[in-house]
């Protein structure tokens, strides 16, 4: 059996709803494979889902701010009311710690500057006023628990802060991916799960569709690669990743939830917090607790997955006793829970970190891939872009030649998707880390 569409993307996370939503409003007929059993139900569901402009490049940043404008609009901009509640932007701010070593703090200011990102520069008395369950410390670099002088007392203080009062977290992940389904679903959109992409037939240098696992075939002349951390294994399928000179691959990584410290409401009162200095990153979480996650230093080992479909969810001691640890340097009066508590899964991480956004040397065979751990705020912005890059490439435009430019909706600035492409080098400016 075949059906006809005029595009598949093979993924119903929140950037491959948003691409799906994006195409239908140009006008295309898609339907959206995935194989697990709802939407957003992967790697979307355990994403910090934190809102924030703190990359290392123009682009970055111009991309994630533009986002801001998304989720503070995200009713009026899906044209719908979901009948199972909307996703909540909570904007408690972003404070980006100083420290005295580090240099990302000191681009992303640089970068704030160029694009137009409204921020604060805080002294250490206004961050410990706002927060005054922190310390001002400085632990640079960072260490793991078990170097001998991880308990070392600091010698010096951070210097300050970043503060970006339009920053935040969205309140449901998966929720909101429902909300972009519902959404594109007005527009014709087809979705099924509990599906599985067993081939992608091409004719010649052209895809022609899917083949599902049930023997199903599904003709197409534009498939979409949304499948998060299992890209690399539909780009293999595909035979495009051979000709691409940035790839990606799975990463394992950990988040975890702590209780704050009593006297001080986090939920209410708390921001999200990026701390180079101890290397994690951590937000308000319900019940007056605290998600707290890596930044990716580089004392920490990375654990690369080869098959996404197998590896092991457990919270391990060693990431919690390193990431809780490194929490209570900066909050001295953390309380310490003795059982692990938390969520695992997995990155699907680039070369340098920044996603590849792109067309690929199969015609009609694109990718938003390279996306997972910091890029589900930019997931209405980028599917957007991909919606205008396949309508332009599938009209002609020679992408790889003259890479399509597209100009944003609220903020009026023009991205060069050419800063994604497959075939660039790999990004000396990127963190290369978590913080992109």
């Amino acid at each position: 059996m075949s059906r006809s569409h005029d595009a598949i993307i093979i993924g119903a996370g929140v950037i491959g709803a948003a691409t799906a939503f994006e195409l239908a409003k140009l006008g295309y007929r898609t339907l959206s494979v995935d194989k697990l059993p709802a939407p957003g139900y992967g790697s979307t569901s355990n994403s910090c889902a934190i809102v924030r402009a703190s990359y290392s490049t123009w682009d970055g940043v111009a991309m994630a701010y533009e986002g801001f404008s998304y989720w503070e609009d995200w009713e009026r901009y899906l044209g719908v009311a979901d009948e199972a509640g909307m996703a909540e932007y909570v904007k408690c701010g972003t404070v980006q710690l100083k420290t005295r070593r580090g240099e990302h703090w000191k681009k992303v200011l640089g970068q704030y500057d160029s694009v137009g990102v409204r921020y604060e520069e805080w002294d250490m008395p206004t961050v410990l006023q706002r927060l005054p369950l922190l310390s001002p410390g400085s632990f640079y670099p960072p260490k793991r628990p078990e170097n001998a002088h991880f308990w070392d007392e600091p010698e010096d203080e951070l210097l300050g802060a970043i503060y970006t009062p339009e920053s935040g977290y969205v309140s449901d992940p998966q929720l909101a991916t429902r909300n972009l389904v519902t959404a594109a679903k007005t527009h014709g959109c087809e979705f099924r799960f509990n599906t599985e992409v067993a081939e992608i037939r091409r004719s010649g240098t052209h895809v022609m569709g899917v083949t599902l696992g049930s023997g199903e075939r599904i003709d197409a002349p534009v498939v979409v690669n949304v499948a998060g951390p299992h890209s690399f294994v539909i780009n293999r399928m595909a035979g495009v990743e051979g000709q691409m000179n940035i790839k990606t691959r799975a990463l394992r990584h950990e988040v975890h939830h702590v209780p704050a410290p009593g006297g001080f409401d986090f939920t209410a009162d708390g921001m999200h917090v990026s701390d180079a200095d101890v290397g994690t990153y951590f937000r308000p979480a319900a019940g007056n607790h605290i998600l707290v996650g890596s930044e990716d230093p580089e004392c920490d080992p990375r654990i690369w997955i080869e098959n996404p479909d197998r590896f092991d969810r457990t919270v391990s001691r060693d990431a919690w006793d390193t990431q809780v640890l490194r929490l209570a340097r900066r909050i001295p009066e953390l309380p310490v829970p003795p059982q692990p508590k938390g969520v695992v899964d997995l990155y699907d991480v680039s070369d340098d970190w920044i996603p590849v956004y792109d067309r690929s040397d199969l015609d009609g065979f694109y990718m938003a891939v390279g996306t997972s751990g910091n890029q589900f705020k930019n997931a209405a912005v980028v599917g957007y872009c991909m919606a205008v890059l396949i309508d332009a490439v599938e009209r002609g435009v020679d992408h790889d030649v003259e890479p399509v430019t597209v100009t944003q909706r609220y903020k009026g600035m023009t991205l060069d998707m050419g800063f994604y492409s497959r075939n660039r080098e790999i990004n000396p400016e990127s963190s290369f880390s978590v913080n992109g």
